[in-house]
C-alpha cells in the first residue's frame, strides 16, 4: 500500500516479545488511519470491562496515511488510544510535531503495546529493529530530561522520543505523554496508562521513505494547499498562536473564569498583549507545516528568569482566568511545571481552580489543603498545588484523581463545583453561552470536543443547528484520522472533496467525498459503541452542574445564559435522531449495517437484533 507504511507493530511488555503484521487494506480504507485506526484496534484488542490500569488495556499509537509526507499541517501528527482512566471509555490524545513522521519513516502505521513490564522500560524502534530496554535510570525524570538521556544513550540527537514524567509514573489520572519536549498528548490520562505498564518512553528513528501514489499530482496539490494557507485566520496563528482567541471569547463573555464563577476576566486582553510583546521567545513549526503556531514564552525577570514554556489558548486560560490569576510569570512557571511532571496543563488548571473554590466555600479546610491558602488569584497556591499533584503528596493525592473522582472523595457538595464531562476536565469555553459547543462537548465520546467554529452565543437548539454539530463532528473525525491539524482547516475549504483528493493522490485508492463522509460517521459510531460496551449511557452525555444550574450573572451579551435539563434533553433527542440512534443514544442496528460495523455491533447487541 502506498501512503501507508503497511505494518502494525505488536509489543508485549509482559514477555518481552515483539512481532509485526501487515496492515489489512480493508481496515485501512474503512478507518483511514490515526484516530479511526486506533479506535478500531482498541475495540479489537481491549478486553471488555478492563480496568484502565490493567495489562489487558492496550496502549495504541497510530499515525495517518499522510504522516511523513509534505502535506501542509498533515504530515506530522500522531495519536495515542486506550481505555481512559478518566472516562472509563475510549481515551484519545493527539499531538503534532515530528514524532509521528518519524514513526512512519520507521515503517509503521500503528504500534500496539500490551501487558506490563516487571521493571521500568522503554521501547526503542530503529526501523525494523525493535528492542525493549531498561529505563530504571530514567524513572523519576521529566519528559525533557528523558528525551535528552535517551538520545545520548543511543547516540543520535535526531531520535524522536515520546515519554511520561513523574505524574504518569504515579498514575495521576490526567497525566500526558510528551514528545519534542513541549508537544503533549494530554487529554484523557493516557500518560497514566503508559505509567501503569512501567513504560517510560517510546524512542523512534526512521530512515525509510514514504511513497505516494501520484508524485506529480501530489506535489501540485500541495502547492495549492500551501497557497490557501496564506489567509488571515491562519496568519493569525502564525503571528500569535492560539492565545489571541482569549480576547475573542472574553469579548463574547464566554470565557469561564474562577471555576465558572464568571464568564469574563477583566485582565484577559492585557495579558494577551503583554505576553506576545514582552515574553515571546520563538515560534516552532511541525514537520511539513508552514504555520509555526507553537509559541514559546520565557520569564524575563525575577527568580524564574529564563523559565520558558509553550503557551496555548487552553493553558493560558486554565492557569490564568480560570484560577483568577493575571501574573504571566506565574502562568509560564505553572505550564513549565506541568511539562516537568508530565501533566495535562488544561486539566491541572481546572483541578486547581476546583480546589480554590472548595477552599473559598469552606468545603476544604486549610488543614485539608496542607495549609495552602488556595484563594483565587493566588500564584503561590497554584504552584504549590501543581507540585503536590505531580508528587501525589497530601491533598495532591486526592486531586490527582481528577475533579470528578476527587469531588466524590471530598463530598460535602464538591461535585457541584467539579467542571468535567465524562470525568475529563472542561476546556476554556463557557458552555452556558455556547449552546452548540455545549452539545458537542456533552456527546463527545472522550468528554472533550472543542470546535472554534461553534462560537455562536446562545445559539438555538433547533434541529438544523444540532445537525451542524453532528456533521462537523464527522468531518473532524476524518481530519483526526488523516491527522490534519485543525488550525489549517481554511486551507481545506473543500471539505470531504479535498480530503478524498488528497487521500487518492497519496494512497492510490479511488475514493469519493461520500466515502470520506461515511468514514467520519463510521468512526464516531464505532467510538460510541466502544463506550456503550464499557458501560457509558445517555446519562453520561451530561454537562457540569454549574452549566445547567447557575446562569451567567456578569453584565454583557450572555447574562442569564445557561443550559437547563429540558434544553439539553431536547438537543440530545435531535442529535440522536440526526445520527440514526435510539432515544437512549445507542446506534440503531440498521445504521450499523449501513456503516459496516456489524463486527463491533455484535459485542453490544445480541446477534438476533442485528439480523
Amino acid at each position: 500500500m502506498l501512503g501507508y507504511a503497511g505494518t502494525v507493530l505488536h509489543v508485549n511488555l509482559t514477555n518481552g516479545r515483539t512481532c509485526r503484521e501487515p496492515l489489512n487494506e480493508e481496515l485501512a480504507r474503512k478507518y483511514l488511519g490515526g484516530l479511526g485506526l486506533g479506535l478500531a484496534l482498541l475495540f479489537k484488542h481491549c478486553r471488555r470491562g478492563a480496568n484502565p490500569f490493567e495489562p489487558y488495556n492496550p496502549l495504541i499509537l497510530a499515525v495517518g496515511p499522510l504522516a511523513g509526507t509534505m502535506t501542509p499541517a498533515g504530515g506530522s501528527g500522531h495519536v495515542f488510544v486506550a481505555k481512559s482512566p478518566q472516562t472509563f471509555g475510549a481515551g484519545v490524545a493527539r499531538a503534532f510535531g515530528h514524532f509521528g513522521a518519524e514513526l512512519k519513516r520507521a515503517g509503521y502505521d500503528a504500534v500496539i503495546i500490551y501487558g506490563r513490564a516487571d521493571r521500568p522500560v522503554y521501547v526503542w524502534i530503529d526501523d525494523y529493529s525493535v528492542q525493549i530496554l531498561d529505563a530504571s535510570a530514567l524513572w523519576g525524570k521529566s519528559p525533557a530530561e528523558t528525551e535528552e538521556i535517551v538520545r545520548e544513550e543511543l547516540g543520535d540527537y535526531r531520535i524522536r522520543v515520546a515519554s511520561i514524567g513523574p505524574a504518569g509514573e504515579r498514575l495521576v489520572r490526567f497525566a500526558s505523554i510528551i514528545s519534542d519536549k513541549t508537544r503533549a498528548a494530554g487529554r484523557t490520562g493516557l500518560g497514566a496508562v503508559m505509567g501503569s505498564k512501567n513504560l517510560k518512553a517510546i524512542a523512534v528513528r526512521g530512515t525509510g521513505d514514504v511513497m505516494v501514489a501520484d508524485v506529480e499530482g501530489f506535489k501540485e496539490h500541495v502547492k495549492v494547499l500551501y497557497g490557501k494557507m496564506k489567509n488571515p485566520t491562519i496568519e493569525r496563528y502564525k503571528a500569535l498562536g492560539t492565545i489571541s482567541e482569549i480576547s475573542l471569547y472574553n469579548a463574547l463573555h464566554a470565557l469561564p473564569s474562577r471555576n465558572y464563577s464568571n464568564a469574563h476576566f477583566d485582565d484577559a486582553e492585557v495579558m494577551v498583549e503583554k505576553l506576545s510583546k514582552s515574553f515571546a521567545v520563538k515560534a516552532n513549526a511541525c514537520n511539513s507545516c508552514p504555520i509555526g503556531c507553537e509559541h514559546i514564552y520565557a520569564v524575563p525577570y525575577g527568580p524564574n528568569k529564563r523559565v520558558e514554556a509553550r503557551i496555548e489558548y487552553g493553558t493560558l486560560w486554565a492557569m490564568g482566568p480560570n484560577c483568577g490569576i493575571n501574573r504571566l510569570d506565574t502562568i509560564i512557571e505553572a505550564v513549565d511545571l506541568c511539562n516537568y511532571y508530565g501533566l495535562d496543563a488544561i486539566s491541572t488548571g481546572v483541578v486547581v481552580a476546583f480546589a480554590m473554590e472548595c477552599y473559598e466555600k469552606g468545603i476544604l479546610s486549610a488543614a485539608e489543603l496542607d495549609f495552602v491558602k488556595a484563594t483565587f488569584g493566588s500564584s503561590e497556591a497554584l504552584i504549590k498545588l501543581i507540585h503536590k499533584i505531580g508528587k501525589r503528596e497530601g491533598i495532591g493525592n486526592i486531586l490527582a484523581e481528577g475533579v470528578k473522582l476527587a469531588a466524590e472523595k471530598i463530598g460535602k457538595g464538591a461535585d457541584k463545583l467539579a467542571q468535567h464531562i465524562k470525568g475529563v476536565e472542561t476546556v476554556g469555553y463557557d458552555l452556558r453561552a455556547l449552546k452548540a459547543m455545549a452539545l458537542a462537548c456533552a456527546v463527545s465520546f472522550r468528554g472533550d470536543y472543542t470546535f472554534n467554529d461553534l462560537q455562536a452565543v446562545n445559539a438555538s437548539n433547533k434541529p438544523e443547528i444540532v445537525k451542524f454539530v453532528k456533521d462537523l463532528e464527522d468531518q473532524h473525525a476524518v481530519m483526526d484520522s488523516l491527522m490534519i491539524c485543525k488550525f489549517s482547516k481554511q486551507a481545506y475549504s473543500g471539505g470531504y472533496e479535498d480530503f478524498a483528493k488528497l487521500y487518492m493522490l497519496v494512497t492510490g485508492f479511488e475514493t469519493t467525498s461520500q466515502e470520506m463522509m461515511a468514514a467520519g460517521e463510521r468512526i464516531i459510531n464505532m467510538a460510541r459503541l466502544f463506550n456503550i460496551r464499557e458501560g457509558l449511557r445517555r446519562a453520561d452525555d451530561h454537562l457540569p452542574w454549574k452549566v445547567m444550574n447557575v446562569p451567567i450573572f456578569d453584565e454583557g451579551p450572555t447574562k442569564e445564559a445557561y443550559v437547563n435539563l429540558q434544553e439539553l434533553n431536547l438537543m440530545l433527542d435531535y442529535y440522536y435522531a440526526a445520527r440514526g440512534w435510539t432515544k437512549e443514544g445507542t446506534p440503531a442496528p440498521e445504521k450499523l449495517r449501513e456503516l459496516g460495523l456489524e463486527e463491533f455491533a455484535n459485542q453490544v447487541y445480541a446477534k438476533a437484533q442485528m439480523q
